[in-house]
């Protein structure tokens, strides 16, 4: 929406990681600088850690850009909670072989076969492993019996290792990762961007959508967007995102720090309710799951017990008209009520409380075609917006 508004040619602040968009901040020019040595080297390990969003997974996709296909081939593996085997395989995959259905000796042996046949055509082999704080001490042993690959005396297997600041910890203090850490010959923590480096990152990544100027931003608005993201990118990207959002909703030119501070409210308050959700979510105990599935109202007991007076009475459709409260407190309501119901089943029946489960199932359907007709209302106000700014720009036109 906001890039059509201000004339961008991209999106220059989305998450995902993007080398087109790579910035080279003070800690990652080190980072850099450690990566050139460790692969001229052209053995070991090279260890980059880091915050979620520090702009790991960014460079390496950068410095990957720069690789002579032809001097080295590169295997990529993003781990989850891998065990030896699966990451055997995995390793194997990301080299392009084909080792399904086979058991981890074979994979192995394909896999030093495949490297030798490298080394004979020339080329070094590289693998990089993103996400190594998940991986267990099983999955990291045999990365490091992987590098003991060898034609001859020449090593045919160095690895990248990308990890978050725990990766860090547990690769320093675990007792039985010593032989990895002696192989370990280059390493670098990122640590979070300089607050002077907050608006060439901005500038550098809006000039690279075509921005020219517009919109401006008031100088002041950049050490205050390093202290709401503690220079972390990715923060930086999301806090830039909503400034241009609201810019282009509010149909503004200039981002000043009063946007900046509505902003980071929205941002808090977002975070809030999402934590508040997480804590009232009805079926977080054993008791309640069995009300998991939806089921039809119940018809009301004559003498309503406690539990049945905190439902909140049927409302109107949304297609029926405006909603006469606030769509978060008819979704509040039903949350507590959902949680008041939950408490009861968990206590255990009482007289006339039959069917407690049925009306948690049914309250959950509520809620859910609540929260779906509030995502409706906001795609179409989003597509209103975009309408109107299209017979703006006919109109300027």
């Amino acid at each position: 929406m906001f890039d059509q508004y201000y004339g961008f040619t991209g999106r220059p602040f989305q998450l995902t990681p993007d080398p087109t968009f790579y910035f080279e901040s003070i800690t990652h020019r080190k980072a850099l600088s450690y990566l050139g040595y460790g692969m001229s080297q052209g053995e070991g390990f090279i260890v980059i850690t880091g915050e979620i969003g520090s702009g790991k997974s960014t460079m390496v996709a950068h410095l990957m850009k720069k690789v002579d296909p032809e001097q080295m081939t590169v295997g990529q593996v993003v781990t989850s909670n891998l065990d030896g085997s699966e990451l055997v395989h995995l390793v194997a995959q990301s080299f392009g072989l084909d080792v399904a259905g086979k058991d981890k000796a074979t994979a192995l042996g394909a896999i030093e076969t495949f490297l030798h046949e490298e080394a004979r055509d020339g080329r070094r082999c590289l693998l990089v492993v993103d996400e190594a704080q998940n991986l267990s001490f099983e999955a990291l042993e045999e990365l490091r019996m992987m590098s003991n690959f060898q034609l001859g005396s020449h090593p045919l297997l160095q690895q990248l290792l990308l990890g978050q600041p725990e990766f860090k910890q547990t690769l320093a203090g675990h007792d039985r990762l010593e032989q990895l850490r002696q192989r370990v010959i280059a390493a670098h923590h990122l640590t979070p961007m300089e607050v002077q480096e907050i608006a060439p990152y901005i500038e550098h990544r809006l000039s690279l959508v075509n921005w020219r100027g517009t919109p401006s931003f008031d100088p002041k608005i950049f050490p205050k967007i390093h202290e709401a993201s503690g220079g972390i990118p990715r923060r930086v990207n999301q806090i830039a995102t909503r400034l241009l959002l609201m810019g282009a909703v509010e149909q503004r030119t200039h981002i000043d720090c009063a946007m900046l501070d509505q902003v980071v409210e929205e941002m808090a308050r977002d975070n809030r309710s999402e934590a508040q959700s997480e804590r009232s979510r009805p079926f977080a105990n054993p008791a309640a799951d069995m009300a998991s599935a939806p089921a039809p109202a119940p018809t009301p007991a004559p003498a309503p017990s406690p539990a049945q007076e905190a439902t909140p009475q049927p409302r109107r459709e949304v297609a029926a008209g405006a909603p006469d409260r606030p769509a978060g407190e008819d979704m509040d309501d039903l949350r507590a009520a959902i949680a008041t119901l939950s408490r009861a089943i968990e206590e255990g029946p009482r007289k006339g409380d039959g069917g407690l489960a049925d009306r948690v199932g049914a309250l959950e359907a509520r809620l859910e075609e609540q929260e779906e007709s509030t995502r409706y209302l906001l795609r179409l106000l989003i597509e209103w917006l975009d309408a109107d700014g299209r017979q703006k720009e006919n109109r300027a036109a």
